[in-house]
């Protein structure tokens, strides 16, 4: 290869008007591949164990977010769920206290009513359903009478499973604990059904033993119990020479002993909150009573008495002591061992349960028998002696008092008062595909409303008024054109009977909404649909239509 010649070398290198190609990787010094970029700095500083330990920003973060999705996911469906629990926690509660004011109560309801009067978390966080009712309204009963009464291992078995349902939805840890003690209680009484039908004398000497070790644990209180569960375990713990079944079984009826001293003080912190509502109510009462005493004194005061002659008249004498009035002549005759057995069986219910309860029995019971003086002395039509047959005829087997009264604002008040009334409610049994699969007639289903009688009594309506009437109020729940209400909706409706005038008001009552049967299939007349105005008597019976479901 040739010299390059140095005049061609030297006017190339310093010909002005030929212009330097730029490289396209010259920076902004004119310098190629310059160390001072940031790129390059970037790599060099960069050693290959770092490069190799930095982890892949776009596959981990591309995992992060499906397991954070995930936790949004799981935590929606916790909270769902809650609410789903919530919500049928309160239709179960809202349910149970319907029953107990309808008198339909099942052993369930009466627990659940306890357990209402002292819940804490009945008023937090969130509006409770059955608010509108007062605590007063509702009947408590000593949770240990609700176990007495069952006689039949289906019953225990079906209360034990509605005690786990509500224990499965609490959330409150006191309330389960609440419907935990009642499930040891509940299998308890089983098992003492259990026992008790047990034949020969193994059977008997277990009995004894039992009646043994309950006679010793009975009398003790909770704190007592406690310490002496922390014996007996110590005591099963060692190695000493015992009769291990006899102190297991004893440790066993402990147990069941201590649920039965925290119902009993659960159920006298209910007792004595009502107690203290009562004496404030009777404080009142006295001061009241105290202040038209004191005014009634003060104006006798001021019109001195004058003495006056009265004429003797016969009818200022007593009856006579030998002679048996009309009305007492069909009275039920009991011996004087009779009378001592109930008084004494009175006395034993009223100690256990600590309080004695108001004289004239249930409300039930003061509804249906309660009547005015001036209703009893004015009556001319034959209403009077109508509700006094219907009250000691009674009601049959398949029938209930019902005695649901439901408030009622009548714009016109003064004057007015509140007929009388005999209701009844019928219930049976519905044999639908589900109950002859799963019942017989030997160990039925439950019993179902299906169906009403009312009987409402004007006997001092005047003759020129017109006919009372009813109508339907519906609150929640079904709707125009449904045959029942959607599930976990108000399933009861008011019926009110509308009076036309004084000296009446309307009465109401709550009762279950469900389709009219208008036939008289049911007998006809008594068993069947009546509504009708006579005798000063609004007599209105009907029953349910029976739905079928065909395949």
């Amino acid at each position: 290869m040739g010299d390059i010649h140095p005049d061609r070398r030297n006017n190339h290198h310093h010909d002005p008007s030929r212009k330097r190609s730029r490289s396209p990787h010259r920076n902004g010094s004119g310098k190629p591949w310059s160390t001072s970029s940031p790129s390059y700095r970037s790599s060099r500083d960069s050693t290959p164990q770092d490069r190799s330990s930095r982890p892949p920003q776009s596959k981990w973060s591309h995992k992060e977010q499906i397991k954070s999705n995930a936790a949004q996911e799981d935590e929606r469906m916790r909270t769902y769920i809650a609410g789903e629990d919530d919500f049928m926690l309160r239709q179960n509660k809202k349910k149970a206290v319907i029953r107990v004011r309808e008198g339909r109560a099942k052993p369930i309801d009466w627990l659940a009513v306890t357990l209402r009067v002292i819940d804490e978390t009945r008023h937090k966080d969130r509006p409770s359903l059955d608010d509108e009712v007062d605590d007063e309204e509702l009947e408590v009963v000593d949770p240990d009478s609700v176990f007495e009464g069952l006689g039949s291992d289906k019953e225990f078995d079906e209360l034990l499973k509605d005690i786990e349902t509500y224990e499965k939805l609490e959330t409150n840890r006191t309330n389960r604990e609440f419907w935990r003690t009642m499930g040891v209680i509940c299998a308890y009484w089983r098992r003492k059904l259990q026992t008790s039908r047990t034949a020969g004398g193994q059977g008997r000497a277990t009995s004894s033993v039992s009646a043994d070790i309950d006679r010793l644990l009975a009398p003790k209180t909770y704190e007592q119990l406690e310490g002496l569960e922390g014996q007996i375990r110590t005591k099963l713990d060692s190695n000493e020479p015992i009769d291990t079944d006899y102190w297991s079984q004893l440790l066993g009826s402990l147990l069941v002993w201590k649920a039965k001293a925290k119902v009993k003080d659960v159920y006298q912190a209910v007792m004595e909150k009502r107690m203290a509502r009562l004496r404030k109510e009777s404080a009142a009462e006295a001061v009241r009573s105290q202040q038209e005493l004191a005014a009634a004194l003060s104006k006798d005061k001021d019109e001195p008495m004058q003495p006056q002659t009265l004429q003797y008249d016969r009818s200022l004498d007593p009856d006579p002591a030998l002679d048996i009035a009309a009305k007492d002549k069909n009275l039920e005759v009991r011996s004087e061992q009779e009378i001592l057995t109930q008084l004494a069986t009175d006395r034993a219910r009223i100690k256990r349960t600590g309080y004695i309860p108001m004289p004239g029995g249930s409300k039930a019971t003061k509804q249906v028998s309660t009547t005015t003086s001036k209703g009893a002395a004015t009556s001319k039509s034959a209403a009077p002696s109508q509700f006094d047959r219907d009250v000691a005829r009674g009601v049959d087997e398949d029938e209930e008092v019902f005695a649901a009264e439901e408030p009622t604002t009548n714009a016109r008040t003064d004057g007015l008062r509140k007929p009388k009334y005999f209701n009844r409610v019928l219930l049976g049994y519905d044999w639908n595909k589900y109950n002859q699969t799963h019942y017989t007639a030997d160990a039925p289903p439950p019993r179902v409303v299906q169906g009403y009688k009312f009987h409402i009594f004007y006997p001092d309506l005047p003759a020129s008024s017109p006919a009372p009437s009813y109508k339907i109020i519906r609150e929640d729940g079904r709707k125009k054109g449904q045959s029942a209400a959607p599930a976990g909706e108000e399933d009861t409706c008011i019926l009110r009977f509308v009076s036309p005038g004084p000296p009446y008001g309307d009465v109401a009552f709550r009762v279950v909404d469900r389709d009219w049967d208008y036939s008289g299939r049911r007998g006809g007349g008594e068993g069947g649909f009546k509504s009708v105005f006579e005798g000063g008597v609004l007599s209105l019976h009907f029953g349910f239509r029976r739905v079928f479901y065909r395949k």
